[in-house]
């Protein structure tokens, strides 16, 4: 008889690509990992690992038992589903995750009624980028992400998910109350590009937008100065050290010296609450993305 947990942590194995990598997605140690490898290597005979450098690889038995594992871990998925809307309680434990500013605009509003409402209902959030959070609830290691995209640049969503939309974030141009463009109603792209703009990191979905959408504009941009956090961002415009993209969602308060002005453009997000297709009858799934959707009404 086939161990489900050792199958859970061959699969994690073979998702995450290294026995480290495993125990972090199942929050237990690389010896406990490794234990459970080893006592599944002896249930079916055969070896499934091979040292491969500093590593381990999946043999050509242990890649087809990963197979196997991830289809019977889908199915108990589907199992627990089902009996979650037998029962139709929202009970157990809930991992979210959200990009930072929806975990500061969205998340205080949309936890606290799930708590409020559901006290039976564990949360667990945390921050993460929307490409991060998106491979989390493929891999299974988070119930829920909250994620975004432009909307001239959509954000690829892999197969076997299911999203809602949340809320669509109007986005303007912070820039310091001396810039030459600060008193008007609205401002074009186009007209910025001498400016230094200060953007997320290389390699963020936020970043490439901003990089493709002003290259599409005939801008090549003078990126200056970069910072995960809108908050940081607009410290670097209140100190007048050059002008940024900056949403609605977890904008306020806007610091003195701070102008934000509207774009011709209409630039929007479009952010929205992804989770497993095989996880869509769990009330708890529903109740949270009620809560989400809630919480999106009362900000947009």
């Amino acid at each position: 008889m086939l161990n489900l947990e050792r199958l859970r942590t061959l699969d994690a194995l073979a998702r995450h690509g290294s026995v480290s990598g495993a125990a972090e997605g199942l929050h237990v140690t690389t010896s406990a990992v490794s234990q459970q490898l080893a006592k599944l290597e002896r249930e079916v005979g055969q070896r499934l690992l091979a040292k491969n450098g500093r590593g381990v690889r999946l043999t050509d038995a242990g890649r087809l038992l990963a197979e196997h594992a991830a289809r019977i871990l889908s199915q108990v998925e589907l199992a627990q589903s089902d009996l979650e809307a037998q029962r139709g309680q929202v009970v157990g434990e809930l991992r979210l995750s959200a990009f930072p500013t929806a975990a500061r605009g969205l998340f205080p509003l949309a936890l606290a009624t799930l708590r409020r409402e559901h006290p039976a209902l564990r949360l667990r959030s945390c921050e993460l980028e929307p490409e991060r959070g998106i491979a989390g609830v493929v891999r299974g290691d988070l119930d829920l992400a909250v994620v975004l995209d432009w909307y001239n640049k959509p954000m690829p969503l892999p197969d076997g998910l299911v999203k809602a939309p949340v809320l669509d974030d109007p986005a303007e141009v912070a820039m310091p109350a001396g810039h030459p463009l600060a008193g008007r109603g609205e401002v074009d792209l186009g007209e910025f590009a001498e400016d230094e703009w200060i953007t997320w990191g290389e390699g963020e979905f936020c970043h490439e937008w901003l990089m493709f959408t002003l290259r599409s504009r005939g801008i090549e941009p003078i990126v200056g100065h970069r910072a995960a956090e809108t908050h940081t961002q607009l410290g670097l415009v209140q100190a007048g050290l050059g002008v940024c993209i900056v949403p609605l969602l977890g904008r306020r308060p806007v610091p003195d010296g701070v102008v934000m002005v509207p774009l011709q453009q209409r630039v929007r997000r479009h952010v929205y609450v992804v989770w497993r297709a095989d996880a869509d009858r769990r009330p708890s799934i529903r109740a949270a993305v009620r809560a989400l959707q809630d919480a999106g009404a009362r900000i947009g």
